[in-house]
């Protein structure tokens, strides 16, 4: 396994996604491309990591469970690590699906990791111009598993190396082949880590060359983020995984802070999914252990 976190980072995602089409059923969000970005040793030394450290995640579980390692996964893998992946994801993929038919043309994913939708989506590559914005060190290592995968890189798809959430460089977007279409960007997993100043920038940025009708979906904490432990303490765990990785979470906000950031962009609010609407939309009548993380909502804004 690679040294670097960012990466690090990107496959413990990639191994919640993976873990999901594997074994998991009904399906939420099939990303069965993911099982391609991880060995069998790797996902085997994941699933043993998360297994011997039951006890950070519930000691409860770790007794109940002794004898059974499986159980003892699945029940991290689904009720720490795959919820928001699964259903923001699901989520995403829904809106763009639709926003393909009104007329959108680009497809800009921040903080990509090892995302796998132009794999996934061959028949778009007429159609859709898909621009993955990363770290330079993620989209090396990302290069790396698709050339150990044997997975020949789209037409369509076109690698932006940036650290956005420091500053977004349309310049750099534009030296890959972006044009000013009407254009869909996803921002999942990252707002939670920047500070609300790097937030508001980033997305006026965003922004501020995209014609009318351009969107964005994207999720972030509410204001209970900090205080909310979640079921099984969850939430309470999410935060201090991230202060321990080195990557703290930094920010929380109200819905109307969320509304302000967004109108100050000239975007506005088509929908927003609260955690209980999450949950009847993507977890409804499961008899697993996946439920719709606390804190966690889900937004679609268009500019006006």
């Amino acid at each position: 396994m690679k040294k670097n976190e960012s990466s690090l980072t990107s496959l413990i995602s990639a191994f919640g996604r993976a873990y999901h089409s594997k074994y998991d059923s009904p399906k939420i969000f099939d990303d069965y491309i993911a099982c391609q970005f991880i060995s069998n040793e790797e996902f085997s030394a994941i699933s043993n990591n998360m297994i011997n450290g039951v006890q950070f995640f519930n000691g409860d579980i770790k007794q109940r469970f002794k004898d059974d390692p499986e159980e003892i996964l699945k029940w991290i893998t689904q009720v720490q690590l795959s919820p928001t992946p699964l259903a923001r994801s699901a989520y995403c993929e829904q809106i763009l699906s639709n926003e393909i038919k009104l007329g959108v043309q680009q497809y800009v994913i921040l903080g990509a990791g090892l995302d796998s939708f132009s794999f996934r989506y061959p028949e778009l590559k007429d159609l859709l111009q898909i621009f993955e914005v990363d770290h330079p060190a993620t989209q090396k290592f990302k290069k790396e598993r698709l050339k150990e995968a044997k997975l020949n890189v789209p037409s369509n798809l076109n690698f932006v190396p940036m650290d956005f959430t420091t500053k977004f460089s349309h310049q750099d977007l534009g030296k890959r082949g972006f044009q000013n279409k009407k254009t869909f960007f996803s921002l999942l997993g990252v707002s939670y880590y920047l500070t609300k100043e790097q937030n508001t920038a980033l997305i006026n940025h965003l922004f501020e060359n995209a014609p009318p009708g351009s969107s964005i979906v994207f999720d972030y904490a509410d204001e209970q983020l900090f205080k909310e432990k979640g079921m099984s303490n969850r939430v309470e765990n999410m935060v201090k995984m991230a202060a321990a990785s080195g990557e703290p979470m930094k920010s929380s906000f109200t819905y109307n802070e969320i509304e302000n950031i967004l109108e100050k962009s000239g975007l506005l609010i088509y929908e927003h999914l609260s955690p209980t609407k999450i949950d009847k939309l993507f977890f409804n009548n499961r008899t697993d252990y996946l439920t719709a993380f606390e804190t966690i909502h889900y937004i679609h804004a268009v500019k006006k």
